[in-house]
């Protein structure tokens, strides 16, 4: 009894002291525990001064470059985190002493790199670019950086070596504790055993039992630690793919804005700052208040419970809704395309919403652009058929009133009726001229002509025509301007762009006439639609006048669109300044500011190493006493000409197509000139009439005539080069000498239409 009490007593005390030493054990497992997560503390606190560094320099150097507030506000609120960051680490760090002199060393080093970021800001808004230079040339802040990223990155790499240890030592002492539990409740079944040794089957079923729950231990102990080193593999994957995401959405054009259920700011990128105004720590309240959001017509206001985000947030989701955006510090308005979806919890309830932001501003005013030309070009087509079909018309009025005016000298009553309406139908023609050349439909007469000596010729012709009250300058390249283009449709160009100009500035002005060589390159050409990019010949007329509003802007092309009072102006100026542009293959360009003035820019295609040529000189109108063959499908127009060219001496035959016309040609006619009209009814065109007549008479002369005839006839394969052309409307005096110069043998006229004709008569005045 005495021996049993002994050794139970041996038993007890022993079982006690294991008692003890697991506790002790125990209290040191949780002291290396905590060393853990002091450690893995570190290593975060680091992380994060990492990246408010980074941050600290992006938007500084961001400020250089852009001059951009946000990124100088942003600059601000980082650099203000970064002490507390620093100061935070170095108390987490401060019971070890190398660490903590690391720490200290880079503490002055960041000191210095946020200094030099402040520094590069400053410079950067008082536009101190000698300033920033001579700071971009020390590269202070590159050292600086590289520095401190080789100091944390010792640091870290120290920190994660005492992680290690310290898991180690966490982890011996985990084993450690549990054989001595495992060793005191082994002691524990010993004494149990002892105590109840007479009963066998239930010793054994304590030991079976004790086996389990060793096994069980040991497969816990495991499977904690594979968890926590998981947890720590997770947590450094999850925040590189946090970086990654907010890389990417920073560099994103499209606005990104996620929001609570209270309405408050979750993210944002840069984008949405820049396009709604918004900045980190504003409320969104503050940010709608600075806006006024419109629907897509510009004028519908849009407020309160209908802006994108309230209706996200009531359950609403929407794809590309197209919004106009202004800000109270921008000139112009955005237009935005706004998709938006509410957030869902597990439970089906909103939690916020989720914006994107696509700005659409530049591609809208690519599309208006385009629309705007092809509008200008549809009206273009209408009026060059309306035209064509008037001068018809218009050429029997001008011819027969001249043998009107004949007939009723003697009588003064009818000659100033007759004069009244050849007067009228002179308004007419030059109306109609108008149109055609609004419609890219006059005959053009290009010729290699010195661009700066037309603009200096008009500027002399200014001063007077003008008035004392406009200042004319002109600032022209001194390189030799040589174009292919007709010089006097240029200097007409010149001249209405010029009176516009007058007209703008009532109460007086400045008038600047510029010229310069110019490449218009892929992106220009991309942004204004029937632009080719290469070299041009820039000629701008500049004034200090009203200038246009954006629709005024819009429409200036048009024909007949005037903003002048009736009776003041006929719409006709600029049109026939783009039609005259665009036929010759260039560009035009209004640049207007209302209260400031008015550009307008005229490109035209500039061809190298060319010089100019004279204008050739304007022959006699004579008579004559050939047969012409008119082949005219117009009736009334064909009764014209052939009396007009029968009072010049002329025998005439006719036919009305050019089938009629070919079956006499093949019948064996006889005549000295083909005068046809261009474009005519029954498969038979004039040129294809003309063509037919010289392969079956080599040599015939050919003269053409039309009221729809220009350049691009050439271009299209209507008619050769250097074909003569007679364009209605036209009188008698132009029939008589485009026709004497057509009969002329072995002549190569220097005049090949009545145009040219018109042109010189004007220069000879």
């Amino acid at each position: 009894m005495i021996g049993h009490r002994l050794a139970l007593g041996l038993g007890l005390g022993t079982l006690l002291a294991i008692g003890a030493a697991s506790t002790a054990l125990d209290i040191k497992s949780r002291h290396d525990a905590a060393w853990v997560a002091s450690s893995l503390d570190i290593l975060q606190k680091t992380s994060d001064l990492r990246l408010l560094l980074r941050e600290a320099e992006a938007s500084s150097r961001g400020f250089g470059l852009t001059g951009s507030e946000p990124f100088k506000a942003e600059f601000g609120d980082v650099s203000a985190r970064v002490p507390a960051a620093l100061a935070d680490l170095q108390r987490a760090a401060a019971d070890s002493p190398g660490p903590t002199t690391l720490l200290a060393e880079t503490a002055a080093l960041i000191d210095q790199r946020i200094s030099v970021a402040a520094d590069l800001i400053r410079l950067r808004a008082a536009s101190d670019r000698a300033g920033m230079e001579a700071l971009g040339k020390r590269f202070e802040g590159p050292v600086l950086m590289s520095a401190i990223t080789a100091n944390l990155d010792r640091f870290v790499a120290d920190q994660r070596q005492l992680l290690a240890a310290r898991t180690a030592t966490s982890k011996a002492t985990g084993t450690l504790l549990l054989a001595i539990d495992l060793s005191g409740l082994a002691l524990l079944l010993l004494i149990a055993g002892y105590l109840i040794r007479r009963a066998y089957l239930g010793d054994r079923a304590l030991r079976a039992s004790l086996v389990r729950s060793e096994a069980e231990a040991s497969w816990l102990a495991e499977k904690a630690e594979k968890q926590h080193l998981d947890l720590v593999a997770a947590h450094e994957k999850l925040r590189h793919s946090a970086e990654i995401l907010q890389s990417t959405f920073n560099s994103m054009a499209e606005g990104v804005l996620v929001i609570d259920a209270a309405d408050t700011v979750v993210f944002s990128n840069p984008a949405v700052e820049r396009l709604l105004g918004y900045s980190p720590g504003k409320k969104l309240t503050e940010v709608r208040s600075q806006l006024r959001v419109y629907e897509s017509d510009g004028v519908t206001r849009i407020t309160g419970e209908d802006l994108p985000t309230p209706r996200a947030l009531r359950g609403e989701a929407f794809d590309r809704r197209e919004l106009m955006v202004q800000l109270q510090d921008r000139d112009e308005p955005l237009r935005l395309m706004v998709s938006g979806r509410p957030l869902r919890d597990a439970a089906g309830a909103i939690t916020g919403a989720a914006m994107v932001y696509h700005d659409i501003t530049e591609a809208h005013e690519t599309e208006r652009l385009l629309q705007q030309a092809q509008k200008l070009d549809a009206i273009g087509k209408l009026t060059g058929g309306v035209a064509h079909d008037f001068n018809n018309m218009l050429t029997i009025i001008t011819g027969t009133i001249e043998t009107l005016a004949e007939e009723v000298r003697d009588r003064p009553a009818a000659a100033a009726t007759a004069a009244l309406i050849g007067q009228a139908a002179d308004r007419c023609t030059e109306l109609i001229r108008h149109l055609l050349a609004f419609a890219r439909k006059q005959p053009l007469h290009p010729r290699d002509s010195d661009v700066n000596s037309t603009i200096l010729d008009i500027a002399k012709l200014l001063r007077p025509t003008l008035g004392e009250q406009i200042e004319i300058n002109s600032i022209l390249d001194e390189e030799e301007l040589i174009a292919h283009i007709d010089s006097a449709q240029l200097a007409n160009s010149l001249v209405n762009m010029a009176i516009n100009a007058r007209d703008a500035m009532p109460n007086g002005g400045k008038l600047l006439l510029e010229s310069r060589r110019v490449e218009l390159d892929d992106a220009y050409a991309a942004a204004n639609a029937g632009v080719a990019p290469g070299s041009y010949i820039m000629v701008a007329v500049s004034d200090t006048g009203t200038g246009m509003s954006t629709e005024v802007r819009d429409r200036a092309f048009e024909p007949f669109f005037t903003t002048k009072e009736a009776g003041k102006g006929s719409g006709l100026g600029l049109s026939m300044v783009y039609g005259f542009v665009k036929q010759s293959g260039g560009h035009i360009k209004i640049y207007s500011e209302e209260g400031r003035g008015t550009t307008i820019r005229l490109y035209i295609p500039a061809p190298k190493g060319l010089a100019a040529s004279p204008a050739p000189p304007e022959p006699p109108p004579p008579r004559g006493e050939e047969t012409i063959f008119v082949v005219e499908d117009d009736p009334l127009v064909q009764d014209f000409v052939v009396s007009q060219l029968r009072s010049l001496g002329y025998g005439t035959i006719t036919a009305s197509t050019g089938v009629e016309a070919l079956a006499k040609i093949e019948s064996g006619q006889a005549f000295d000139l083909l005068f046809t009209d261009v474009i005519m009814p029954g498969g038979v065109n004039g040129k294809e009439l003309a063509e037919e007549t010289l392969r079956q008479r080599p040599g015939t002369r050919v003269l053409y005539t039309s009221g729809y005839t220009d350049n691009a006839m050439v271009e299209h394969g209507r008619l050769d080069q250097n074909a003569l052309l007679l364009t209605k409307p036209y009188r008698k005096s132009e029939l008589a000498q485009m026709v004497r110069l057509a009969l002329v043998a072995g002549c190569d006229p220097p005049l090949r239409s009545v145009e040219a004709l018109r042109s010189a008569k004007q220069s000879s005045r």
